[in-house]
């Protein structure tokens, strides 16, 4: 009888470990959903903010013309001497049925010279061509190494910028303390958000899966990003 007892007592404990480690497996990716949501409406915020904004925005033929678009909403910028950056991202591509399933990424870089303090800045990247669809697609690319990236036109500025348009992979734009203005990003590090890929889509997902198939169907929930550039852009991939 006391046998039995000591095995009844292991058998509960052991169901309450497995019932634990289940209940945190979940809690996490709970978690980590919860966070894919909360990306994909910042970001859709910071784009509709930039779009608003008269003679300031990212002109409408060039966002037309783009093949992707990532917003990095508040990413930090911080250090003494040497700087760090770092935040995260969502990104969407055009699809024969229209802007793709959001996909997750990490944006980190390093600076050397005189600063001191921190700073929060909005980016946003453009792909322009094939080229720069293929970089984001590899799930971890260097903008301005990997990459051909040119600070991209403002407002009016379209019509002067046809070669930098042509020639540029990625254009890039940030927005800090108000000012919205391109920008020539180097030497950041762009890296897919494992976390947030799996949270949404299941183990293993990559970004070529979810953002060129255009057949991967994201809940509503995170679809707030591509829903956004859809009402600024309706243009589809050919």
């Amino acid at each position: 009888m006391k046998a039995k007892t000591i095995s009844t007592t292991a058998c509960s404990v052991l169901a309450c470990l497995v019932a634990g480690t289940v209940c945190f497996a979940g809690q996490k990716q709970s978690k980590d959903y919860r966070d894919a949501v909360s990306q994909s409406e910042k970001a859709a915020r910071v784009f509709r903010e930039i779009m608003r904004a008269p003679d300031k925005s990212v002109p409408r033929d060039i966002l037309d013309g783009a093949e992707c678009v990532a917003v990095f909403p508040q990413v930090l910028k911080a250090g003494f001497v040497v700087g760090a950056r770092g935040g995260r991202g969502v990104a969407s591509c055009r699809t024969k049925s229209g802007w793709s399933a959001p996909a997750f990424f990490n944006l980190k870089g390093g600076s050397v010279g005189l600063q001191i303090g921190a700073q929060s800045t909005d980016f946003v990247l453009l792909f322009m061509n094939r080229n720069g669809l293929n970089r984001l697609m590899g799930d971890k690319f260097e903008v301005g190494g990997d990459a051909s990236v040119a600070a991209g036109p403002v407002g009016r500025q379209a019509g002067a910028s046809t070669n930098v348009r042509m020639d540029a992979e990625i254009l890039s734009y940030s927005r800090s303390k108000g000012l919205f203005a391109g920008l020539e990003l180097k030497g950041v590090v762009i890296t897919l958000d494992d976390d947030d890929m799996n949270a949404v889509y299941g183990e293993g997902a990559k970004a070529k899966s979810v953002l060129q198939r255009g057949s991967v169907n994201a809940p509503a929930a995170v679809r707030t990003f591509p829903a956004t550039l859809g009402s600024y852009s309706k243009r589809r991939a050919k």
